[in-house]
């Protein structure tokens, strides 16, 4: 799948409020990896990809530039920057401590509905990684919506706010992985620290809660660290 291929809407967007729905667009892509690092575009393509003017896309690409998302190469080009190996494991340290708090808070916190919503969403990436032939699109979506569920129960909103920021800068490069590679599913080590997460989230266990998410987090950097494939 091309790079424009990957950002065309499902539905068309509703006209009063293109720049937000365009900025949450690409940036639900970024996120999930639907975008590849080193990923180049154009205002033009955007804007005749996702059917709109070139204001809103505009406006939406400056936001993803100053959320360094998305950078401006010397020739104006638009593009999804490349990560390297040390700031990739930087922000993977930052997020084993942010999004521990936020699985630690959400065991505090949550209520029975929010409880119940992420064991299904633990249940639903489970299935898919005992499956001989994943869906791997799916589980990709899956792990999101497991993670999201336990940071939205914490009851801190400017917390998943953060939490989403620092996604929105590795998503391209975790998901991406998780996306193209089968064996990562296979390993076998997120979907038991996910069950962790969710016993100690039901238990309030808060410290347990942080414990499994961090590992599960450290765990899928240092499978995508040993692959090799970032630059130094």
């Amino acid at each position: 799948m091309s790079a424009m291929e990957a950002i065309s809407p499902a539905q068309p967007f509703e006209r009063h409020t293109l720049g937000d729905q365009v900025y949450a667009h690409i940036r639900r892509l970024l996120i999930s990896g639907s975008l590849a690092p080193g990923d180049r575009m154009s205002l033009r393509q955007l804007a005749d990809v996702l059917g709109v003017s070139m204001m809103p896309v505009r406006e939406a690409v400056s936001r993803l530039v100053a959320d360094r998302a998305i950078e401006v190469t010397p020739n104006r080009a638009l593009r999804v920057p490349v990560m390297r190996r040390r700031q990739f494991e930087e922000i993977a340290v930052i997020r084993s401590e942010i999004e521990g708090l936020a699985a630690e808070m959400a065991a505090r916190n949550r209520n029975e509905a929010q409880r119940a919503a992420i064991h299904a969403a633990e249940r639903r990436f489970k299935a898919l990684s005992e499956d001989d032939g994943p869906d791997l699109p799916a589980a990709v979506a899956a792990n999101q919506a497991f993670h999201f569920a336990v940071y939205e129960a914490s009851g801190l909103p400017d917390l998943v706010e953060i939490i989403g920021g620092l996604w929105l800068k590795v998503g391209p490069v975790i998901n991406l992985d998780l996306r193209e590679n089968p064996e990562r599913l296979r390993a076998g080590s997120a979907a038991p620290l996910h069950a962790a997460a969710v016993a100690a989230i039901a238990a309030g266990d808060g410290r347990a809660a942080r414990a499994a998410i961090a590992a599960d987090i450290l765990g899928a950097a240092e499978f995508i660290l040993s692959r090799g494939r970032l630059p130094d």
